[in-house]
C-alpha cells in the first residue's frame, strides 16, 4: 500500500518556501553585485569567468553530498532537510555581512567561495523538501512557488543596489591604495545577511517534515554512514539515472553556460550599449550602469514572480517540456535584442521574455525530474541535477575568457548575443526530452483501476 501524502493549503506551501526568498536574495547579489565588485577591485573583464569558479565548483562538490546525506538523515526535533538549509543560511548571512569589507580582490574571491558553499548547502535540500512534503498533484505548485520566491528575492536584491546607490555616497580604499568598493554596496549586502537567516528561520519554525515510515527508519539504522558512503551513493545513482535526466543534462549544458555569460557581462554590455563606456574609461558612468543593471535584473525577476504561478497551469495543460522549450525560446530572443538597444528605458522591454524563462528554469525542469526518480532518492538526484547545472558553469569559467578574447573581440555585446544563441540550442534540446510517468502517479492510477 502506498502512503498518500496529505494536501497542503496554499498558505502552508507559501510558508515552507519563504526560506527560499532569503537564499535567492543572496543569489541575486551574486548575479548583479559580485562581478561589478570584482571590477571595483580592479579585475579585468576577461578574468571574470575564472573568478566566478567558486559557484559551480562548490555546487558540484557540495549539493550531491548534502543530498545523499539528507536522504539518510532523520531527527525527531530537526527533521531531515531542515538542519542542512538552516546551517547553510547561517553561513550565507555571515559571508554577506563580511563581503563588502573586502579590501583586495583575493579577499572578495575567498568570501565568494564560502558564500557559495553556504548557498549550496541551503539550496539543495530545499528542492528535495518540496518532493518530500507535497503529493504529486501539488508539486508543480510547490516548485513554481520557489520560482516566485526566486524572482521576489532577486528582485529586492537588485532594486536595493539602485536605491542604496542614490542615498549612500563615498567608497572604500583598496589595499593597493586605489579606490575600492562604493559604500552603497554595503547596504544591499547587510540587508541580504538579515533576509538569509530570517526567512529560513520562518520556514523552519512553520513547516514540520513528514516522519519516515518504520521501514525507512529501519533502513537508516542499518545504514553505517561511512566516510565515502555519500560518494558511493552518488555514483550508484548516476549509474541508475533515468534517460530523462540525461536528456535534461543536454538542455542544461546550453542553458547554464548561457546564464553565466549573461550574469558576468550584462553590466558591461549595458554600460557599452547605453552609456557608451566601460569600467576602464569612466568609473562613475560604469557605476551608474551597474545601478541600472540592478533595476533591469530586478525587473526581469518581477516578471518571474508574476508569471511563476501561471506556468503551473500551462505545465499541467501542455506538458512541462513544451512550456520550458517555449520559455527558453523567449529568453533567446530577448538576449538577441537586448545589446542593440541604446535607450536605458527600452532595455526593460526584452526582459519580459527573459523573466518568464527564468521562472521556468527555476521550477519547470524539476517537475520532469521528480516524475522520473524514486522518492527515497530525491535528495541525491536533486544533487545530481545540480551537478548538471554547475558542470556547464565550470566549463564556462574555464573556457569563456579565451572565447571572449579570441572569437568575440573583447566585446560584451557579443557575449550577450552568444548567450542568446546557446539558449536557442537549449530550447531545441528540450523538445527531445521524453518525460516518464512518476511511480506515485502509477500507484494512484492502479489504485483507481487504471492501467
Amino acid at each position: 500500500m502506498t502512503f498518500k501524502k496529505p494536501k497542503l493549503t496554499f498558505s502552508q506551501i507559501i510558508n515552507m518556501n519563504v526560506g527560499f526568498f532569503g537564499i535567492q536574495y543572496s543569489f541575486g547579489l551574486q548575479q548583479t553585485a559580485v562581478n561589478p565588485l570584482f571590477s571595483f577591485l580592479h579585475a579585468r573583464p576577461e578574468e571574470l569567468p575564472l573568478l566566478n569558479l567558486a559557484g559551480p565548483v562548490t555546487g558540484l562538490l557540495i549539493q550531491p553530498l548534502i543530498g545523499a546525506l539528507s536522504d539518510k538523515t532523520w531527527s525527531p526535533k530537526w527533521g531531515r532537510r531542515k538542519p542542512y538549509f538552516l546551517l547553510g543560511a547561517i553561513g550565507c548571512s555571515l559571508c554577506l555581512f563580511l563581503f563588502p569589507f573586502s579590501s583586495a580582490l583575493w579577499m572578495a574571491v575567498g568570501l565568494l567561495w564560502l558564500l557559495d558553499a553556504s548557498n549550496n548547502t541551503a539550496m539543495e535540500p530545499y528542492r528535495a523538501f518540496i518532493a518530500d512534503k507535497l503529493p504529486e498533484e501539488q508539486r508543480a505548485l510547490g516548485f513554481l512557488t520557489q520560482s516566485f520566491f526566486t524572482g521576489f528575492g532577486i528582485t529586492l536584491a537588485n532594486i536595493s543596489l539602485f536605491v542604496f546607490q542614490k542615498i549612500i555616497t563615498g567608497e572604500s580604499i583598496a589595499d593597493d591604495g586605489q579606490s575600492g568598493i562604493p559604500y552603497w554596496v554595503y547596504g544591499s549586502f547587510f540587508v541580504g545577511a538579515v533576509c538569509s537567516i530570517g526567512s529560513v528561520l520562518w520556514s523552519v519554525s512553520k513547516t514540520p517534515e513528514i516522519p519516515p515510515t518504520a521501514e525507512e527508519l529501519e533502513k537508516m539504522k542499518q545504514h553505517k554512514g561511512g566516510l565515502f558512503d555519500p560518494v558511493i551513493e552518488i555514483i550508484s545513482a548516476i549509474k541508475d539515472m533515468p534517460k530523462t535526466l540525461w536528456q535534461i543534462a543536454l538542455v542544461y549544458l546550453f542553458q547554464w553556460y548561457a546564464m553565466f555569460c549573461y550574469w558576468q557581462f550584462i553590466s558591461h554590455s549595458i554600460a557599452k550599449s547605453v552609456w557608451h563606456t566601460s569600467m576602464e574609461e569612466n568609473k562613475s558612468l560604469y557605476e551608474e550602469a551597474v545601478g541600472w543593471t540592478g533595476l533591469v535584473n530586478g525587473f526581469y525577476n518581477i516578471v518571474t514572480f508574476l508569471s511563476a504561478f501561471a506556468l503551473v497551469g500551462l505545465a499541467r495543460k501542455y506538458g512541462a517540456k513544451y512550456v520550458h522549450a517555449t520559455c527558453l525560446l523567449l529568453a533567446a530572443i530577448s538576449l538577441m535584442i537586448l545589446p542593440h538597444i541604446d535607450n536605458k528605458y527600452l532595455v526593460f522591454a526584452p526582459m519580459v521574455g527573459f523573466g518568464i524563462a527564468w521562472a521556468s528554469m527555476m521550477g519547470v525542469p524539476y517537475i520532469m525530474v521528480v516524475s522520473s526518480v524514486p522518492k527515497e532518492r530525491y535528495g541525491v538526484y536533486m544533487g545530481i541535477v545540480n551537478m548538471m547545472i554547475v558542470t556547464p558553469m565550470i566549463l564556462q569559467n574555464l573556457t569563456f575568457g579565451w572565447v571572449y578574447k579570441t572569437f568575440l573581440g573583447d566585446n560584451p555585446t557579443n557575449a550577450i548575443l552568444f548567450a542568446g544563441a546557446l539558449l536557442l540550442l537549449a530550447s531545441l534540446a528540450t523538445l527531445l526530452i521524453k518525460v516518464a510517468k512518476s511511480t506515485e502517479e502509477i500507484d494512484v492510477s492502479m489504485s483507481r483501476g487504471g492501467h
